[in-house]
């Protein structure tokens, strides 16, 4: 079993690596322009949620408190007429610095996630592509998955759900080949030999 804190360089790297991956996915390539659109009549939609004072929080509508609501006509006929949606009212404008430091923190800890399972299942020296079989794998788990329930409970557009699939599978397999290269290799243990007995 290798030691966690062996591999250090591994987890910085590959969350560094993965930042500035995700960096350009986001703010370069063009996959994800098409993640996000206006409102129509946007200012006029603005104008309303100010008015409304709605405090910081997620909604969902139409929106029922609980089972018994959802029993209730009122709300039955809220449910067929539609829109269905979400909405999230942040308590301050958002801080792209902090935002930057957060996701960075994130990727740390999925490294070092990374790294335990890699530490637990693997030796020192153990091969390149087993290591990259196993600490990519996880990393693959991490990034993908877990947010594919929410994305499903909350709608979020398909094409959106795929793009941030084919970044975390990205981001996932560079992870692995960043472990897979800076594996702690198998250190060269020198043993003394016995002097042997000088015969008279």
């Amino acid at each position: 079993m290798a030691e966690l804190l062996d591999l250090w360089l591994p987890i910085i790297a590959s969350a560094v690596v993965v930042f500035i991956v995700s960096f350009l996915a986001w703010m370069v390539l063009p996959h994800h322009k098409a993640d996000w659109k206006s409102v129509p009549d946007e200012d006029g939609f603005l104008n309303a949620l100010r008015s409304m004072n709605i405090p910081p929080a997620a909604y969902m509508f139409p929106c029922c408190g609980d089972a018994k609501k959802m029993k209730d006509p009122e709300y039955k006929k809220k449910w067929e007429a539609g829109p269905h949606g979400t909405l999230s009212i942040r308590a301050a404008r958002p801080n792209f610095s902090l935002n930057l430091v957060l996701i960075l923190i994130f990727y740390l800890i999925v490294g070092i996630f990374v790294g335990y399972v890699g530490a637990v299942a693997l030796e020192p020296g153990a091969p390149f592509r087993t290591v990259f079989r196993i600490t990519g794998t996880v990393a693959v788990i991490a990034y993908v998955f877990g947010a594919i329930p929410h994305a499903i409970f909350v709608g979020r557009m398909l094409r959106s759900v795929i793009m941030d699939i084919i970044d975390g599978v990205v981001y996932g397999l560079l992870t692995g080949l960043i472990f897979a290269w800076l594996w702690p290799a198998l250190e060269t243990v020198e043993m003394d030999m016995p002097a042997l007995p000088v015969g008279g």
